[in-house]
Parts: C-alpha cells; structure tokens; sequence
C-alpha cells in the first residue's frame, strides 16, 4: 500500500502540473496560434497547433476510486508514450492535460469543461463509475465534444458523444449470469455500490433470472466508499444459510472490507462462490490474493490471456512501471481506445474536426490484447467474453471464452422498457435509440 500511494501521489502531482510526467517527448503546445483555431462541424473550437495535439485524461487519482481509476490514467499514458515514440499522430506528439474527478461526480463535470474550454482539447480519455460518466454526459453532449470512455457499464445508454471501449452488459453481466446458472446453482443475492451502474446492473440481473428459471433470495446496496459491510453478511447468511451465488457490483474501497468480513465470517468460495464485474487484477493485489481466491470475474480481458500483443501490452507495462504490476480489463480497454482514437484521426485527416473524426471511428479495427475488437455503429466495440477465477498468484484461471468477439447491445433486451431496441450513428434516421 505505501508504492501505492506513492505512485497515486505521483500521478496526482502530474494532474496538477497538467500533463504527464511520462510524455516527455511532448513539446510545449499554446492553446491558439495565428490561424491555428479550427471549429467543428458542431461550433465548438478546439487547436491541435505547432508540434502537438492536446488530448484530455479525466479520472480519480484521489478518493475512493483511486484504487481503480490510477492504474487507467497509467495505461493511457502508456499508450500515448508509445505513439509519440513511433511518430505520434498526423506527425504531431500527443500531449496529455491530466485532470483528477477526485471520486466526485460534480467534479468531473467540473473538469471536463475545463479540458474542452480552457484546455481546448481535442478528446477527452476519462470516467471509471457511471456516474461520473452521466455527470460529464451533458458537457460533452452541450458542447458536442468526444469522450471515450474505458469500463464496463450498465448500458441503456448510447450517446454519438462516447465512444465505449468497456462491455455492455450482454459482454459481461449477462454471460456471468448465465455461466453461474450453468455452473454454481440458481439462487443469488445481489450486492452493489449504491449508485445507477449496480442498481441498473441489477435490474437486468432480475429480469434475465426471471426469464431464465433463477431467483434473487437478497439484494443490498452500500454508499460508494462505505465499508460497514457486516449488515449486509448477515443478510446474506439469512437469506442463504446452505451458501449460494453472491453477485458483487461493489465499486472502489467497499470491496476491500468485503471480501476480508466475507473471509472471516466463513464465507468460503466453494459454498458463498462471489462473482465480481469491477474487481480484477490490480483489485487483488491490493485487496490481498488470500482474500480473493477462489472467487470469480467476469471480464473481456485478464493478465493470463494467451496472444502475442498481449505478451507485448503486459511487457510494456511492467517494463514502464515495474516488473511486479498487473494489468487489468479496464487499464487494457483504456490502452486500446487511444489506439483507436489514433487510426480514427489518421483515417479523417485531422484531430481538430471532431465531426469527421466521429465518422471515422466507426469500423475502425484493432487486434487488442484481449483479442480482436471492432468499433461499432452504435460506438462500442465487440468483445470476447472471459469468466476467470481467482488463483493463488493473484492472477485468473479462464474458466470459459466466447468463441470471438461478442457484438455490443447498448439497450437491455431482457429489460421490457427496451425489450426491441438498438443504436446506429451511421444512419441520421435511427441514431441513439430506434426499435428494431
């Protein structure tokens, strides 16, 4: 924990001086230059003048979220030192102006607006929660500005201002489910971080079990950072007193006190199995392997994938920022969508007309660590679906795989809301949400 927090005050440092310490191939960049300003199809100015082209990092290097969010921004300066070693973009290096949301949905929003008005960046590569991604949604759909955005989420959500490189829920939420019925039993008792990412998640959990012939015993949700975690063991050991599943969409510090009480109260992995959709490698460094094995993950992405370019990523990684580091889903979906932000800009021509950049990311491709990945109409990526258990180095056995890439649905098909619909960007008569 102490080479934690020294690395989080590192990278916390570097957000205050608003660019990476890491980039050090970038050259100084002004916000204008004579003729330099260009507007978007959309109004807004942004200027990748000189030698550079600004980008944003927004994430939480304070705050509950830290544990998470730092080893993101890490794995996106990663792939920006790489960029710009090769040649950057359109001949130009990438400069990073690095912002911290501080765990705080006000603040992101905050800072988003910072980055694209006083910054003028061209993209912004931020969120982990949900929630600082609705809270930043508005700025970025007001000023018609580009976020990509590196997590899985809950979906029911498709905007043409993100670009989403985590899994929507039938990428991960809905396959563990399904591998669990298959696997461990058909009684759960669902657990999650009291904001809209569990609670949405949880609601599709409900609707698919339903369909499906399996059954909620328990459902309870903690404050985001809360760690009493006691009450909701006992619940749990009421509701399941010969053991069953336990669906974890805790976010952040909870999942520290979690699977420690779990631990203690003889919550054991083999009749208390705990299936988790936010918790991964760096989670279980952290948190204590002792804690944690056993239990399950779903994931797209994890350290123990076998590909050539994942022998690369986790090299690259470990070579830059020790050799006893792990990689994880979202620091892997975070490295790759500035890779497809890269190939969107070079097939437009520019960074500066967000507009035509839009267009050109859709169909863009990338053989990712995890495997290949297209982006899509409806701006997410298909994805290879992976549940892992948790082994005794902290890393994960890959119990099942998708053949390939699962294809995104951003709107929930077991939920009857919006049971019938999809997402396309490339057609101006469907967009954000149409029925099928």
């Amino acid at each position: 924990m102490s080479k934690y927090s020294r690395r989080k005050f590192l990278l916390y440092g570097s957000a205050t001086l608003g660019t990476s310490i890491l980039l050090k191939a970038c050259g100084d960049a002004t916000t204008t230059t004579e003729g330099g300003e260009q507007t978007t199809a959309g109004g807004e100015t942004t200027a990748s003048s000189g030698d550079t082209i600004k980008v944003g990092i927004l994430h939480s290097l304070s705050g509950t979220m830290a544990i998470s969010e730092t080893t993101v921004v890490e794995a996106e300066q990663l792939a920006i030192k790489e960029i710009n070693a090769n040649g950057g973009v359109l001949g130009k290096q990438i400069e990073a102006v690095i912002e911290d949301g501080a765990s705080d949905w006000p603040t992101f929003a905050e800072r988003a607006t910072k980055l694209i008005d006083q910054d003028q960046v061209v993209t912004v590569f931020g969120c982990w929660t949900s929630a600082s991604r609705q809270a930043v949604l508005p700025v970025f759909e007001s000023k018609n500005h580009m976020l990509w955005y590196p997590v899985q989420y809950e979906g029911q959500e498709c905007s043409r201002n993100i670009f989403y490189t985590g899994a929507a829920p039938n990428q991960q939420i809905e396959p563990a489910v399904q591998w669990l019925l298959d696997n461990k039993g058909d009684q759960f008792f669902l657990v999650g971080s009291d904001y809209v990412f569990p609670r949405t998640a949880n609601t599709i959990i409900k609707e698919q079990l339903n369909a499906l012939g399996g059954e909620v015993v328990g459902e309870d949700y903690l404050p985001l950072g809360n760690t009493e975690v006691t009450p909701i063991i006992a619940k749990i050991r009421a509701a399941l007193p010969d053991g069953g599943i336990i669906f974890n969409s805790l976010n952040g510090d909870s999942n520290v006190a979690f699977f420690k009480q779990i631990q203690a109260a003889g919550l054991d992995p083999e009749r208390y199995p705990v299936m988790s959709v936010s918790v991964a490698e760096e989670e279980v460094r952290q948190i204590g392997v002792e804690y944690l094995e056993g239990h399950y993950a779903a994931w797209n992405y994890f350290q123990t994938v076998e590909t050539p370019e994942n022998s690369s990523f986790v090299d690259a990684f470990r070579a830059e920022y020790g050799a006893d580091r792990v990689t994880n889903d979202p620091m892997e979906a975070a490295y790759i969508m500035v890779y497809l932000w890269k190939q969107a800009v070079e097939a437009a021509g520019t960074a500066d007309d967000l507009e035509a950049v839009r267009a050109a990311a859709v169909g863009q491709q990338l053989d990712a660590p995890h495997g290949p990945v297209t982006m899509q109409p409806n701006h997410h990526i298909s994805k290879t679906v992976r549940i892992g258990q948790v082994r005794s180095d902290g890393l994960f056995d890959i119990l099942y795989s998708t053949d390939g890439p699962v294809d995104p649905i951003p709107w929930n098909q077991f939920v009857p809301e919006t049971q019938g619909y999809a997402c396309d960007w490339t057609d101006p008569d469907k967009g954000g949400k149409y029925r099928i």
